[in-house]
């Protein structure tokens, strides 16, 4: 759960540290207060989209740091991840800290742990932390994709759907290729005859991984073959038989040091140096010998070499490539011809298509039992949870309307269908339901589908928009029910509402000279009177709206 939110420079926070604790907590102040702030700033430190006028005007940068405490069925998996990711452990798995800078210039840093991270670390790690409902939510309910995945991800679909995704797109990549190479005509002819001719030409030349540098080296020396022989006689000549040799003045050296040296012990080193050159000189000349009696200089095998190296320079030159890349341009070929007669095999390719569609409908149709099963659970639960939101005999249909052929969402398309009173058709959503009918299914399924989310914080932006009187106190009710299993944090205009809360936090603006300030502070017992008072009466605040917020506390 998140511990401590901490906040510097950000918009009009100049420094913020707010300590947060299990259960329900609410957030309240006056329109403009800031409320929103908060919020904005833990979906920044959470992965979102950074801008310049999130740093407070006259500062360098903000920054946004939010320490978890994580539960103890996610050490194990956080561990794993961190590691994964090459992040440091804090308090042995048993916390994670996510921070966010931003700077003036609108660039921003990620880090996890202390270490940097990146935006995509961020998200993966917030989304396994915290889930956040918008004060728009309800307006996703309109959207036919948005009721789907919520679908999806209330029963724990969505690896089942992405892999009826994926299906769905092998599918549909194939019978493309099909219908390709049904359609293809003569230019793939064409072109499968021009790589059948240039494989046969390569491979009759057959040029092999660096044989290139190997004949363009052997030529150097066949070329040069005269030129060696000469420099090596020579080579020998200089160090063994000429009259004045190396070989003869060094060992004439070498005995004049050796007889010294028995008189001069300090000889005695250099007398070795010369015996070792002598021994030196001895095996170059050995070398050579040995060298001119195996040397292979013959003119006919230059001419071969020659004629190799012209036959890959002219290869190379017609496919304008390099010498060195006719090896891999054979292997290309081949392996395009292959594809190109593979996809020029009408009946392999139906029979592909054939089998890819067998999956497709085999991995939908299990999609769309499971789908069919926890669609009538949650329009259950949501049509209960209608009754005791002043929508007595309302009820809440997920219908899965058959698609002809099946798509990449499955073989259905969902629909969400409301019937806002007894008796009754249920129809569309967003043909039948008003504002404040829309607000309150809304909150209904985020509510209902959180019971079973394993996300352990999550976050309600006024969604109760566009409620009030008893429903508000039901919604409060519920949100407190909700808080004994995760925890809640609420930003909420609603004084029913917030009189449930576990703990109330106020967030208040304040001037300091030419600047605005926000503020947030935890609320003691007589303040949340007051403030749920001011919730109640507006700007004057009466004994009468006092005693009705002490009411409001007390049946909480």
């Amino acid at each position: 759960m998140l511990q401590i939110l901490t906040l510097r420079d950000f918009v009009i926070v100049d420094q913020l540290e707010l300590d947060f604790t299990s259960g329900f907590s609410v957030l309240t102040g006056e329109t403009g207060a800031g409320k929103s702030i908060l919020l904005d700033a833990l979906g920044l430190v959470l992965g979102e989209r950074a801008d310049s006028s999130q740093v407070r005007e006259g500062c360098q940068r903000a920054e946004i740091s939010a320490l978890f405490q994580i539960e103890a069925g996610q050490i194990d998996h956080f561990k794993k991840w961190l590691d994964e990711q090459g992040f440091p452990l804090e308090e042995e798995g048993h916390s994670l800290l996510l921070k966010r800078t931003v700077e003036s210039n609108g660039r921003s840093r990620a880090f996890i742990n202390g270490s940097v991270a990146t935006l995509s670390q961020l998200r993966e790690a917030g989304d396994q932390l915290v889930d956040i409902h918008g004060q728009h939510a309800h307006q996703l309910l309109l959207k036919g994709g948005a009721q789907r995945e919520l679908l999806d991800r209330h029963a724990n679909l969505m690896p089942l759907a992405l892999e009826v995704a994926a299906a769905f797109k092998q599918l549909a990549d194939s019978r493309r290729k099909l219908v390709q190479a049904e359609n293809a005509g003569q230019d793939i002819e064409r072109e499968r005859e021009r790589l059948e001719w240039q494989l046969e030409e390569l491979t009759e030349l057959s040029p092999q991984v660096g044989e290139w540098e190997h004949v363009q080296s052997e030529h150097s020396r066949l070329a040069n073959g005269a030129k060696i022989l000469t420099g090596c006689q020579e080579a020998i000549e200089a160090l063994s038989e000429a009259e004045n040799s190396a070989e003869s003045t060094l060992s004439k050296a070498s005995a004049s040091i050796a007889t010294l040296a028995e008189h001069d012990p300090l000889l005695k080193e250099m007398s070795e140096v010369l015996e070792s050159a002598l021994i030196q000189v001895g095996e170059a000349v050995h070398g050579l010998n040995r060298y001119l009696q195996k040397a292979d200089l013959d003119p006919e095998r230059l001419s071969q070499i020659e004629e190799r190296m012209q036959a890959l320079h002219s290869a190379a030159r017609k496919y304008r490539v390099e010498a060195i890349a006719l090896p891999a341009l054979l292997l290309e070929t081949d392996e395009r011809l292959e594809a190109l007669t593979a996809s020029q095999n009408i009946e392999a390719l139906r029979d592909k298509v054939m089998q890819e569609e067998v999956t497709y409908q085999k991995q939908a149709k299990l999609l769309t039992q499971k789908r069919s099963k926890a669609a009538s659970e949650l329009g259950a639960m949501v049509t209960t949870a209608m009754q005791s939101l002043s929508m007595v005999g309302g009820q809440l249909e997920i219908a899965l309307n058959p698609l002809s052929e099946g798509g990449a969402n499955g073989l259905e398309q969902i629909e969400f269908l409301v019937a806002g009173h007894a008796g009754s058709t249920p129809r569309p959503l967003a043909k039948v339901a008003s504002g404040g009918e829309l607000a309150r299914i809304s909150l209904a399924i985020s509510v209902i589908t959180s019971e079973a989310s394993f996300t352990p914080t999550l976050i309600f932006d006024e969604v109760d928009a566009g409620i009030g009187g008893a429903v508000a106190e039901t919604v409060g009710k519920l949100l407190r029910q909700l808080g004994q299993s995760h925890q809640i944090l609420c930003v909420t205009h609603l004084p029913q509402v917030a009189a449930q809360g576990n703990h109330h936090l106020k967030v208040s603006k304040s001037q300091a000279g030419n600047t605005t300030l926000s503020q947030v502070s935890p609320l003691s017992r007589t303040e949340r009177v007051e403030e749920i008072a001011r919730m109640l009466g507006g700007a004057t605040i009466t004994d009468t709206t006092r005693r009705h917020a002490r009411e409001l506390l007390e049946q909480s």
